[in-house]
């Protein structure tokens, strides 16, 4: 198992406060936690619009599914369900009581925990729960795995601290065998800090005082927390890249306590059918090719089945399933020399949603894997062959929908640490538009999306990476371009969206220019820019419409233009489209239309945050959305 990366250093920020240093010796890890000024988080909504799942929350086991669909073993345990919390001052060193229970995933500002507080920066929240695990017979170890918490979390064992992990939006897990009593119950207990808005961390759109943009923060826990049972050397890492150009995947087997003369074994698999077979050594490259092969595309979305052995000698010591798929994304030129995207080397027009990803019962967490699904079937069924995922990362359930779906996922990078300033416009120098990141700042910024980019490399969905969004806490734009592109050949890299476009010439850094306009479709010069780089809308609409009951609030909503009834709404939608389809054969290769569903105060969805209403009928939508993808 890879351990998370804990920094070595103190942590830094800019911030008002007195740093005290904290140390773990047991695990190296030292960090400045700041005695920030109070600062009251605007107040908890209390009485939120709910949406249809949430009576069905199981409230002994929300999200039973197994969380790891590209990476399936038999033998694990899920512990979502109640915990104890308690909120305290993050100078108390652990607490001698709780306050309440909490429904675990749900975090603790949302609805569905049943909680519904605001934590702040000068606060940890601190969970329990008390279990009997049963521990496995023969010789094993025992991993206990997090989804994601947002931001730190300190992790205790029966009363022993067993790791610190940094980063909201990544799965990390730690080795509990040896902290584990043979018999009788065992105590979890986490220790979360999240400063939210006042703090360097990578945090999206959460603020402690939200409004406009900006929403509700999120703390602790908001993805399944399981524990898994493997043998004393077992897989701990796949990593499977499709190779579609030459009909093969190429995937890497990594272990944890592995020994000599130890060997994978991987089969793909088609119906129960054995397509391809291979054996080698952990750690290398392992090539199936697939005849008579089958890509991926939102049309046919096919999955292969594959099975992966670790033996020694003839016996199979681990066993994990997964599942991949063939599919190609790259840039080409057209016939008039414009830069266009191609999915497995045809010119196809990229058309999604702005998705944000939020819901107003559970905020970060969808009340069951249906609603977590939902979002995703209704954008395809309104036409859309694309969604960009918009400064959040979600949980793998998530990326497994839409590779079992078909649908193309553009994955941006959760922004924090902002205050420099944005220039939309192209060649503008001198604005100070890079952010000025302190050295834990920027060390903050490049493990955790290392982290992400690792934890979903798996899934086929993904084909752009988006590091930075309108200059959100945007610094080293080249430098970090350029290091995803080398990490991560497989996919494009949208450097930029939306501006600070770093440039040489009129070439942008990574592949795609992307340029942002409210609420009419516009698009870069194909002139000047076309032929060197992707064309794209990465935001345009935001078109709202609040509808009665159905709103965050009851009034001063908001969008970036604002109707008073469906028909009116429908009709400046058909003219956007109208506009947008004119657009492409002169160059643009993929537009984003803000957004899926309304969030908070913004009333600019598709849908109302509660996915109870959709504006537009989703036939209408399939119908206007259509022409965009005439070759």
């Amino acid at each position: 198992m890879t351990k998370p990366t804990q920094p070595k250093k103190p942590l830094k920020m800019k911030i008002s406060y007195k740093p005290i240093l904290f140390c773990f010796s047991l695990f190296g890890f030292c960090a400045f936690v700041p005695a920030i000024a109070q600062q009251s988080p605007t107040p908890i909504n209390q009485n939120p619009i709910t949406t249809p799942w949430a009576a069905q929350v199981d409230k002994v086991l929300p999200f039973p599914e197994y969380p790891r669909p590209q990476m399936v073993r038999s033998s694990w345990m899920n512990l979502n369900g109640i915990w104890e919390y308690a909120i305290l001052d993050k100078n108390i060193s652990k607490p001698v009581g709780f306050q309440g229970d909490i429904l675990v995933p749900f975090p603790v500002e949302s609805h569905l925990s049943k909680v519904a507080k605001a934590v702040g920066a000068e606060n940890h929240l601190w969970y329990k729960k008390s279990l009997e695990i049963k521990i496995p017979s023969k010789k094993g170890r025992t991993l206990l795995h997090f989804g994601a918490v947002d931001w730190e979390a300190e992790v205790f064992v029966n009363g022993t601290s067993v790791g610190v992990h940094q980063g909201g939006f990544a799965p990390f897990s730690f080795d509990i065998t040896a902290q584990l009593k043979k018999s009788g119950k065992q105590e979890i207990m986490v220790r979360v800090w999240d400063p939210t808005d006042q703090g360097p961390q990578p945090r999206g759109k959460q603020v402690n005082k939200p409004g406009s943009i900006w929403y509700t923060p999120v703390t602790g826990i908001w993805q399944t927390v399981w524990l898994e049972n493997v043998p004393e050397t077992y897989i701990s890492n796949l990593k499977i890249s499709p190779d579609w150009d030459k009909d093969q995947f190429r995937i890497q087997t990594d272990l944890e306590g592995g020994v000599a003369n130890q060997k994978v074994q991987i089969k793909v698999l088609e119906g129960g059918k054995i397509l391809a077979e291979t054996m080698g050594n952990p750690g290398q490259e392992l090539v199936l090719k697939i005849s008579e092969p089958k890509s991926w595309s939102p049309e046919n979305p096919f999955l292969y089945d594959l099975e992966i052995n670790l033996l020694q000698g003839n016996k199979v010591i681990d066993q994990v399933e997964s599942y991949a798929a063939l599919r190609k994304i790259s840039m080409v030129k057209d016939a008039q020399g414009f830069q266009r995207m191609q999915l497995n080397n045809e010119v196809s027009f990229l058309y999604g949603p702005l998705d944000q990803g939020w819901w107003p019962d559970g905020l970060y967490t969808a009340p069951t894997d249906e609603a977590l699904a939902f979002d995703i079937l209704k954008t395809k069924e309104m036409g859309f062959n694309m969604i960009r995922k918009h400064v959040k990362v979600e949980p793998a359930r998530w990326y497994y929908h839409c590779d079992r779906l078909g649908i193309m996922v553009w994955q941006d990078m959760p922004s924090g640490d902002m205050g420099n300033n944005w220039e939309s416009r192209p060649g503008i120098i001198g604005k100070g538009t890079d952010k000025e990141r302190t050295a834990e700042s920027e060390k903050i910024f490049n493990q955790e999306w290392k982290a992400i980019m690792d934890a979903n490399h798996h899934f086929p969905s993904i084909v752009v990476w988006v590091p930075f969004n309108e200059a959100w806490g945007q610094f080293k734009t080249r430098e970090i371009t350029e290091w995803t592109k080398n990490y991560d050949p497989t996919r494009l890299v949208n450097s930029a969206s939306g501006g600070n476009f770093e440039m040489e010439g009129a070439k942008i850094t990574g592949d795609i220019f992307d340029l942002h306009n409210y609420p009419d479709p516009v698009m870069p010069d194909p002139g000047i820019y076309g032929k060197i780089q992707i064309l794209v809308l990465g935001e345009f609409g935001g078109l709202g419409l609040p509808i009665e009951g159905h709103t965050w609030q009851e009034k001063d909503n908001w969008g970036y233009q604002s109707f008073k009834s469906e028909a009116e709404l429908l009709k400046r939608y058909e003219k956007l489209m109208v506009d947008l389809q004119k657009l492409i054969p002169k160059g643009l290769a993929a537009a984003v239309y803000t957004q899926t569903t309304d969030v908070e105060v913004e009333t600019n969805g598709l849908m109302t945050y509660d996915r109870k209403v959709i504006k537009i009928p989703v036939e209408v939508l399939k119908k206007l959305h259509q022409p965009l993808y005439q070759k």
